[in-house]
């Protein structure tokens, strides 16, 4: 006999393969910053990757850290909702909420939904107050450096972020939420840190409009199990039958 289990979460996989597919918006994004980085950096750092890739992972490290504690802030907005909505509505609420912006970031991927971008302006204004310690680090002179870099422009504002963070919120707490976030960093990880041939690989897919609009189709597929987690056969269990 099968049983559905409600406490299920498929939010880690989905953030991550949420994360690669972000991977082509990651390289024109994240791919100038660390360009910013790399440049601020001395001749005998920059011009060696052994000296170099340090620098670039902690930079990531950084980034990837401010979205785990954007996920475990997150978590706390399903407690909130549960206040005027019962703790069922409300996450059913976050539910649908999170399906709508995973479906604008597939558009978007796919270039059906352009105006999707605006959903960045919502950050713009706690942009605006955190973006000033982030040039104070330039030039980046030592790791720590490095990592303190990568956590302020992990705040940049981007619509396929808010999108991983609507999925983190549905999660039911904070540690979830948290790790939810921790996983859609990994999975940019590759492309932002695939200096060399991975980097190129997904440079030249990425003007593949066909390639892009399969991307965008596979999106959209998971902000269905992220709506309708009774479509996803691994929340079911086995009880035995007496």
């Amino acid at each position: 006999m099968m049983h559905f289990d409600p406490a299920f979460t498929s939010s880690y996989v989905v953030a991550f393969i949420m994360g690669i597919f972000s991977s082509m918006h990651c390289i024109g994004m994240c791919g100038s910053i660390i360009g910013t980085l790399t440049l601020s950096l001395s001749p005998e750092i920059r011009n060696h990757k052994k000296t170099l890739l340090p620098f670039v992972f902690n930079y990531n490290f950084g980034r990837i850290t401010s979205y785990t504690i954007a996920g475990a802030l997150m978590g706390g907005v399903e407690i909130l909702l549960t206040l005027p909505f019962g703790e069922t509505h409300g996450h059913r609420t976050l539910q649908l909420i999170s399906a709508a912006i995973m479906t604008g970031a597939g558009l978007y991927i796919a270039g059906w939904f352009p105006r999707f971008a605006y959903i960045e302006k919502t950050g713009i204004f706690f942009w605006k107050q955190l973006e000033p310690y982030g040039r104070k680090l330039i030039p980046v002179k030592n790791l720590t450096h490095a990592y303190l870099f990568g956590m302020v422009w992990g705040w940049l504002p981007c619509g396929l972020v808010y999108g991983a963070l609507a999925l983190a919120a549905t999660t039911g707490n904070v540690s979830q939420s948290a790790l939810t976030m921790l996983a859609f960093g990994l999975g940019t990880l590759p492309a932002v840190m695939g200096v060399g041939i991975m980097t190129q690989v997904l440079t030249r897919l990425s003007r593949m409009n066909r390639f892009k609009q399969v991307i965008g189709l596979l999106m959209i597929a998971l902000s269905l199990l992220a709506m309708l987690p009774g479509l996803n056969p691994m929340a079911y269990t086995h009880m035995a039958t007496h």
